[in-house]
């Protein structure tokens, strides 16, 4: 059980300069969920991945979703701006013998550039922070005729659905002040919606699903969740982070004595094609 006063990786590597995510690569690898079997089994159905064919997985991360359709291609291609992020990839990859999948570091601002033509591109949580239109412009001239858009969104921890999360909130409101409590505002909360950017696309045809299930958390992963946001709250936390997580700890421990939560996701699935 995750114990009252224990911190995370206080000796974590991470920088607190650059994007949005700077300095979060090590708890990003670790603690942010990964996608279930169900949808993974989907694509490769659907899409007839037999592996062939080249991947492009853009918005990365440190490669949750590049490593799971690897298996599925000849070769996979993740960008991402933070290059801490793909340095956690990589070192990944080795691990696991992973030898189809390379890294770049770029944004969406940087599209098409070197990276050659594919037959699926992927956006796995990173479509809202980039410019939707743009990307799609650029991916036109980069998408094999017959290639796939996967655009794959779920819940977020910290947008509260179960009383847990809202005491997870309810803290962060009492460490931080009111302008630190939430990071940059990306496109996913404005309109106009993925699907309407989409149908003012060349990949207009698209086909969604949502995959429903719960989610389990322990009080340790959940707070590693928290330090692998756009929100640099270590870096605001300084000193009180012992305290804050301490804080967690008691609120969660209040809840449930197990210390076991689970959380109600919807993954909305996005495939979109020219026709």
């Amino acid at each position: 059980m995750w114990g009252r006063g224990e911190t995370i990786a206080t000796d974590w590597p991470g920088s607190s300069d650059g994007g949005p995510f700077a300095g979060t690569a090590w708890y990003y690898a670790r603690y942010r969920p990964g996608y279930p079997p169900a949808f993974v089994e989907d694509l490769v159905q659907r899409l007839d991945l037999d592996g062939s064919g080249r991947l492009l997985d853009l918005g990365c991360g440190t490669g949750q979703l590049t490593f799971l359709l690897a298996a599925h291609v000849a070769e996979a291609v993740g960008v991402d701006p933070e290059p801490e992020m793909l340095a956690e990839a990589d070192r990944h990859a080795r691990e696991r013998a992973i030898a189809n999948v390379s890294w770049k570091q770029g944004d969406s601002a940087d599209l098409p550039g070197d990276l050659g033509r594919f037959g699926l591109v992927t956006m796995g949580r990173s479509f809202h922070w980039m410019d939707r239109g743009q990307v799609l412009a650029a991916l036109d001239g980069m998408v094999d005729d017959d290639g796939s858009l996967v655009i794959a969104n779920d819940s977020c921890l910290v947008r509260p659905a179960t009383p847990w999360q809202e005491a997870i909130e309810e803290v962060q409101r009492r460490f931080l002040p009111p302008d630190q409590r939430r990071g940059p505002t990306p496109n996913a909360v404005t309109h106009p919606t993925h699907e309407q950017v989409l149908a003012e696309s060349t990949f207009r045809w698209v086909r969604r699903q949502v995959y429903e299930f719960l989610r389990p958390w322990t009080i340790g992963d959940a707070i590693g969740y928290l330090y692998s946001t756009s929100l640099p709250l270590r870096r605001l936390l300084g000193d009180r982070q012992a305290a804050f997580e301490g804080a967690v700890t008691d609120a969660l421990l209040a809840i449930d004595t197990t210390g076991q939560f689970t959380e109600p996701v919807a993954l909305e699935v996005l495939i979109a094609t020219r026709c």
